[in-house]
């Protein structure tokens, strides 16, 4: 049985905007990274400040939204149509969710690809997603902006600019893109622009055209009213060869309309003082807990619990090139000789994952790892380290220092991007900063900037406290942030309204 979808698009407050967020995850629905979380949590946020907010998702295995509330969706896919329906995931929140449901691109095993390689017809399933938003918008009444997340939604921008220009439902529709990270841009074969019923046109260096093939992300770039990364350190570094990814020339070109809104956290779901994964509860004013988290830390991982005074260094990451583990495998030794535990938790690139297995093989009773995503442990590892280690090469946002700041756990990380923004550097005369960092991409660097760390931790106890406190005490929540992006999203109005 299908509803009307009008039925489903509430009056939008006098006062505020109706927006639509366009994402490939969303916690708690489906997640690889960082991104899902940000996307489970700004909406949340911007319902608070006023906004009628939609979020929109392909289904992918395993969701169960309600009923379908536009059946048959007409979408040119090459020389065929696709008919994708568009699924009513009810409200959370104050938030309401939709499904793009096409069984054949999105019931899948996993999201984007298996055995470490992209699904061939990735152009296809997120060309399909992008077009079915705004025919979904045109029915139920088209939002102010709609905000883009990453590559997969990046045909957004792209289509409104184009092939629905002229259209009266949406001509007023302005756009963000948000880059999470600018190394995955949905690189295509030039041919996919007639796969997925785009105008050869597109084909040129001043649009999608990217060293020969297609860059869906390109687009998404030169086509949204503005653009915006997870912080304001990678928005800078992203319009520099080094970082830009062979795109840091259209950044630049655009680097009036480009900003860098810093990723917020969601306490309700990362406090220590009433996280329901943890073995204790404990605070800024009572620390106790922690010790209690420690040991269970130590025994989920099958690592002795005799002498809880031994530093703990956790990690909870994908295991990729881009997070710093190659710096770790080039000095493994080195780190392991000293006298800690190290406990991780991730999946990634094989090699990273043997390299982990092999030093936990190597040194049983100081370091252990979990091969997986497991959501409960990595609670358990922010509550239960002394250290949270991200020597990343580099990292738009990152969430994970942010976590480890409000339980207590210093970080150690490499100063780039969010990383470089949130984590301030100690200061042994005045008793200031949060954690450690290093620039130098070495591992020498690293170790020197643990050993920094360990030598306070072993032999300055008061300081190590007033280091944890610090940490405690700040405050990263979507509050600040969401009221940056309300504040973008009433420049993209303005900017659509002028013409």
């Amino acid at each position: 049985m299908t509803s009307n979808p009008t039925k489903h698009a509430a009056p939008k407050a006098p006062s505020g905007l109706k927006l639509f967020i366009v994402a490939p995850e969303c916690v708690p629905f489906a997640k690889t990274g960082g991104l899902a979380d940000v996307v489970g949590a700004l909406p949340k946020a911007l319902v608070k400040r006023g906004h009628q907010v939609s979020v929109l998702l392909p289904r992918y295995r395993g969701i169960e939204p309600g009923p379908v509330v536009l059946p048959s969706v007409s979408i040119p896919m090459g020389r065929k149509l696709l008919f994708p329906d568009v699924m009513d995931g009810r409200e959370r929140d104050g938030v309401s969710f939709y499904f793009v449901d096409y069984p054949a691109f999105y019931d899948r095993k996993s999201l984007y690809g298996e055995n470490s390689n992209d699904y061939p017809d990735n152009a296809e399933r997120y060309a399909l997603f992008s077009r079915t938003v705004l025919e979904f918008a045109k029915r139920t009444g088209p939002p102010d902006v709609i905000h883009c997340h990453d590559w997969q939604s990046s045909l957004v921008p792209v289509l409104l600019k184009t092939l629905y220009a002229t259209d009266p439902q949406l001509r007023r529709v302005g756009s963000v893109m948000t880059v999470h990270n600018l190394a995955y841009q949905g690189i295509f074969p030039p041919d996919s622009l007639e796969r997925v019923s785009l105008p050869a046109d597109l084909f040129s260096i001043d649009r999608l055209e990217f060293y020969g093939l297609i860059s869906w992300l390109k687009g998404g770039l030169i086509y949204a009213d503005y653009v915006s990364t997870v912080s304001k350190k990678y928005a800078k570094e992203i319009q520099t060869p080094e970082y830009g990814h062979g795109l840091d020339g259209v950044i630049r070109q655009r680097a009036d309309t480009v900003t860098g809104i810093l990723n917020g956290v969601d306490y309700d779901e990362w406090n220590p003082e009433t996280d329901p994964h943890i073995a204790a509860h404990y605070s800024a004013d009572n620390l106790e807990g922690k010790l209690v988290c420690k040991k269970d830390l130590l025994e989920q991982f099958g690592l002795p619990t005799t002498d809880l005074r031994k530093p703990v260094i956790g990690i909870v990451s994908r295991f990729a090139t881009q997070k710093g583990f190659d710096l770790i495998a080039e000095d493994a030794d080195a780190f392991m000789k000293n006298d800690l535990f190290l406990v991780a938790l991730g999946t990634g690139e094989p090699h990273f994952e043997e390299l982990f297995r092999q030093l936990a093989k190597k040194y049983p009773t100081k370091m252990a790892v979990r091969v997986a995503y497991d959501n409960a442990l990595a609670h358990k590892i922010e509550a239960g380290s002394d250290i949270f280690l991200m020597p990343s090469r580099w990292e738009p946002c990152g969430l994970n220092q942010i976590y480890s700041l409000r339980y207590g756990t210093v970080p150690v990380v490499r100063a780039t991007g969010g990383l470089d923004d949130t984590v301030e550097p100690y200061d042994p005369k005045t008793g200031h900063g949060t954690g450690f960092r290093f620039t130098r991409y070495a591992a020498s660097a690293l170790l020197e900037c643990l050993l920094t760390a360990l030598k306070v931790y072993r032999s300055e106890p008061a300081a190590w406290r007033r280091l944890m406190i610090n940490g405690m005490k700040k405050d990263f929540s979507w509050n600040h942030s969401a009221g940056e992006y309300e504040e973008l999203f009433y420049r993209v109005v303005k900017k659509v309204q002028r013409g």
